[in-house]
């Protein structure tokens, strides 16, 4: 007979943090602060980009996508974990409990996916500078993206659909948000299959990812050692450092977050923040090192605040 509390619609339970008395509001200010900055931080680098006309070129587009998906990120995690450690309720329904692993796991290939397309646009613009225009074409710049996002949600897709085939036992999620690993954990048979394509999707996202920008920055590397042009070096320079920031900003935060899991004397907590490291901190640095290195965004910025100061 079908056990009806594991159903579609039964209440899970979240895994919560370990809070000392009269710490949840600290915590909760600390982590609402830290959400509206990143929230700001990502508007602003979406609006300038829409808004001013000299950043209407095919690397800002393609960058377009890059605070869109941090603000998925940052969204579909921390408010949820926030509200928790105020109301101490610690409760999801299961179908919004996958809609938020669902974002989150699109969130962390979309990073890979749209630095190695900001990479590809580098590329083309500092070792092909005559053939640019012709190669980055509205319509590829349109396909890129396209590709960016569909690739990420076909493969995402996949994985989640694997949940389907195997029945749920459990109800409790052993972390403070839900992802597919402890979605999986959940379910009851042979995970074997769900495992290895998850293992696989990983694969394919990161050497999609590292294939491209290695070639990328090597192709790059070596024009920039080959042109007598000191001002062509310093623009290289300055438009692939940011990129390379936010690329090894999110590896070391994930291999962090994965080793945190395979050392048994880490503990709980510690384990779920490390877990919402990756959520927070490429989301809060992203649009800041762009401004910092990026010198065209710094200066359509300081502009636009010039303006409204005099104003």
């Amino acid at each position: 007979m079908e056990n009806k509390s594991f159903g579609f619609l039964s209440e899970l339970t979240l895994d919560p943090f370990i809070i000392p008395p009269g710490g949840k509001y600290p915590i909760f200010f600390l982590g609402i602060t830290i959400y509206f900055f990143g929230i700001f931080c990502n508007l602003t680098l979406l609006t300038l980009i829409i808004m001013k006309k000299n950043l209407h070129k095919p690397m800002y587009f393609i960058l377009f996508s890059l605070p869109l998906n941090d603000l998925i990120g940052m969204t579909a995690m921390l408010p949820k974990v926030l509200s928790d450690i105020v109301t101490e309720t610690n409760k999801v329904y299961y179908p919004l409990c996958v809609l938020q692993a669902f974002l989150l796991h699109m969130y962390g290939g979309g990073i890979l996916f749209i630095l190695a397309a900001m990479s590809f646009d580098r590329y083309v613009a500092i070792c092909m500078p005559l053939r640019y225009s012709s190669v980055m074409t509205p319509r590829v710049v349109i396909c890129i993206i396209s590709l960016v996002w569909g690739l990420d949600f076909v493969l995402i897709v996949s994985l989640f659909s694997l949940q389907t085939r195997l029945p749920r036992c459990k109800s409790v999620v052993m972390n403070v948000f839900c992802d597919n690993p402890s979605l999986l954990k959940l379910t009851c048979g042979n995970r074997t299959v769900n495992n290895v394509i998850g293992l696989f999707n990983t694969a394919v996202m990161q050497a999609v990812s590292v294939s491209v920008q290695a070639f990328s920055y090597v192709k790059i590397l070596i024009t920039c050692v080959a042109t007598r042009r000191s001002q062509a070096k310093t623009k290289a320079v300055n438009t692939c450092v940011a990129q390379l920031v936010i690329l090894i900003t999110f590896e070391v935060v994930g291999t962090f977050t994965i080793l945190s899991h395979r050392f048994k004397n880490v503990s709980a907590d510690l384990q779920k923040i490390m877990g919402m490291l990756i959520f927070l901190v490429p989301p809060l640095l992203n649009p800041i090192v762009y401004g910092l290195y990026t010198s065209e965004v710094r200066h359509t910025l300081l502009r636009v605040l010039k303006n409204r100061v005099s104003v």
